[in-house]
């Protein structure tokens, strides 16, 4: 759980200038998945293996990596050890579930961290085959946690479940909601501490590119969850984490599906037509409003608009006197702050900002009880509440659609 709700902006330093390792013992982590967000790839920033080899050094030791395509995890290991980061991948074992590797691990082999990649499916539930954290916590209690987002594609009372056994363990545990790290993300926290506000009104706004994303479970709600929980839940989480806790019952959405006049695209990279079910297919667009526990309200807006490769995404967080507003988080961030007695903005920049940095050198932080300035911004219970939202969202949306006869209502 975290210890405070931010760090000071001014402490949080880039990747490329964080000081060289410290010498000391292995580091031991265990790889949960090996797909793009544990090893990279062109769609974007994410890439958790490489930001731990910047934060450990050559303390890093990846004990073994489990997942259940054996090939992907031999390629990726082989470009690994092909690299400078050799030391921390020579002696990688791969497996394909977690109890080949406990049938098979060494006493030395306890890791101090556990980074779980896998698909949100498998994860947050306590179902078997779906309850990787408390199978994590019953055999390895104590090791900390790094589990991404969405928590689960499941049912939120079972991921509240799993949220009570990590709290009740007292594991060490952070959920990948990175933007809560941006240096931006930061300042308008600190801002808002530093001058006592409330905030009254969060104003969301999320369109991607969609012409170059060619994964089809991204375009499968059955498979994805759809756009809300897969990719707006990002925004979801920073309204949250501005505005507060939602009045659930409060939220209203409407949606633009495939099926009416203003729903169609014309540069999906395949036949949505032939691979996609008419009843699974993601909407255009999703609108939604609510109220925070607060009083105060929020708006959101997800789009599939854009073509090329940029996407257009703002926040927008209000108070008494102030405006703050938060542009291109993913690719240039900005923050446009209006105080009181002055109508024009002021601007702030972090050209050299990496918030997956950021959230991994913390939670190594606070593993090793390292600086003060360490805190973990999103814990699990903190993530299942975002979960929760999104799923909120994509219901109320659902709800207020008009089908058409030839489509069957999805279950």
């Amino acid at each position: 759980m975290p210890r405070k709700l931010s760090i000071d902006p001014d402490t949080i330093v880039p990747m490329h200038k964080a000081p060289a390792p410290d010498p000391g013992e292995d580091f031991n982590v265990l790889f949960i998945g090996a797909g793009n967000i544990m090893f990279g790839s062109d769609e974007g920033p994410w890439n958790h293996s490489f930001r731990l080899e910047h934060k450990l050094g050559p303390r890093l030791k990846v004990i073994a990596l489990i997942d259940p395509w054996l090939e992907r995890a031999a390629q990726v290991l082989e470009l690994k050890r092909a690299s400078f980061v050799k030391s921390a991948y020579e002696h990688t074992r791969t497996y394909k579930t977690l109890d080949d590797f406990i049938a098979d691990m060494d006493d030395d082999e306890m890791p101090q961290a556990v980074w779980v990649g896998s698909p949100p499916e498998f994860r947050g539930s306590d179902e078997p085959g779906k309850d990787i954290e408390l199978q994590l916590l019953k055999h390895f209690p104590g090791v900390a946690l790094f589990i991404e987002k969405p928590v689960t594609t499941g049912d939120v009372g079972k991921a509240l479940k799993v949220a009570k056994a990590i709290n009740d363990a007292k594991t060490t545990c952070s959920v990948g909601y990175m933007l809560r790290y941006l240096k931006c993300v930061q300042k308008m926290k600190q801002i808002i501490e530093d001058n006592n506000l409330v905030v009254m009104a969060t104003v969301a706004r999320y369109v991607c590119a969609y012409e170059r994303i060619l994964k089809h479970h991204w375009w499968n709600k059955s498979k994805s969850g759809g756009p809300i929980l897969e990719q707006g839940t990002h925004f979801c989480d920073l309204s949250r984490y501005f505005g507060g806790e939602v009045d659930i019952p409060s939220v209203s959405a409407h949606s633009l599906e495939f099926y009416e006049p203003a729903g169609h695209l014309s540069k999906i990279g395949f036949d949505e037509e032939q691979i996609v079910p008419a009843e699974q297919r993601i909407p255009r667009v999703t609108a939604a409003t609510w109220k925070y526990k607060s009083g105060a309200v929020g708006s959101f807006t997800h789009a599939v608009a854009l073509q090329g490769r940029n996407y257009s995404c703002v926040l927008e967080v209000y108070a008494d006197g102030y405006q703050m507003r938060l542009e291109d988080p993913y690719n240039n961030p900005a923050l446009f702050v209006r105080r009181p007695g002055d109508d024009f903005e002021e601007t702030y920049r972090y050209t050299d900002d990496d918030p997956f940095f950021t959230e991994v050198a913390n939670m190594i932080d606070v593993i090793e009880g390292g600086p003060d300035k360490a805190e973990i911004l999103s814990s699990f219970e903190d993530a299942v509440r975002t979960y929760e939202f999104t799923w909120a969202i994509r219901k109320a949306s659902e709800a207020s659609r008009k089908l058409p006869p030839n489509i069957p209502k999805a279950d």
